[in-house]
């Protein structure tokens, strides 16, 4: 009996450290692979930095959309920079170059290309579409303090980053923003509100929408404009 249990307790002594090793191989090849497949995911960004700044500048990015067959204006472009939380317009930090492209699992230009149309689809989805719309407006946020974009500027944002989701409202917010003479520039809360307007609004009836209601006032000329617009 004691033999026999003495056996039994070395089999199960001497397994241990085999186990202990099979997973210390296992983490082993893991991290191997994860550091293989960061240094293709640099040796991309190296390949379209500015060799003296050591970011992907303008021409980097036009260079980029060129090889994924994009416009550098598609709203794709924008997706990818939110996806890496890029911080200032029309430039890549290496780290956020990182965060994109491991996060869409992509070690290559070709395999970042068949991401866009996944990156599309999470954009989409309500809860990051908020965020994303948000983001759009501070990532043109081009000067230090700068709090507000221009009629001009906006009018092209919200065509690129709302237009593909609520086409008419946008376009008659467009048409409206041009021809009114009362604001040169539109602020965060202005842009969140029209977000909000699209989403809660009956369009093109207006039906639901209550001027005493906390509306931006750019919204509750909008509104009266439109409907002196369709009588």
């Amino acid at each position: 009996m004691s033999r026999s249990a003495s056996r039994k307790t070395g089999q199960s002594d001497s397994s241990t450290p085999i186990t202990s090793s099979a997973g210390g191989l296992f983490r082993s090849a893991t991290g191997k692979a994860s550091s293989k497949e960061m240094e293709r995911i640099d040796n991309v960004f190296y390949s379209y930095a500015n060799k003296s700044s050591g970011l992907i500048d303008p021409e980097g990015i036009e260079a980029l959309c060129s090889d994924l067959e994009v416009d550098h204006t598609d709203v794709r472009i924008l997706m990818l920079a939110w996806k890496m939380k890029s911080e200032k317009q029309g430039y890549f930090t290496l780290e956020e170059w990182r965060r994109g492209l491991k996060a869409l699992r992509a070690d290559n230009v070709h395999k970042l290309k068949k991401a866009l149309p996944e990156l599309e689809k999470e954009v989409k989805r309500p809860t990051n579409f908020v965020d994303f719309y948000s983001y759009a407006f501070q990532y043109c946020l081009t000067e230090e303090k700068q709090k507000s974009i221009d009629i001009e500027s906006i009018c092209q944002l919200l065509d690129l980053a709302l237009g593909f989701q609520f086409r008419s409202q946008v376009d008659y917010f467009i048409d409206y923003l041009k021809i009114q003479s009362d604001y040169k520039v539109i602020n965060l809360d202005q842009w969140m509100g029209f977000y909000r307007f699209c989403n809660e609004i009956n369009f093109p009836g207006l039906s639901n929408y209550d001027p005493e209601l906390a509306w931006p006032l750019i919204l509750d000329n909008f509104v009266e404009w439109l409907r002196e617009k369709q009588t």
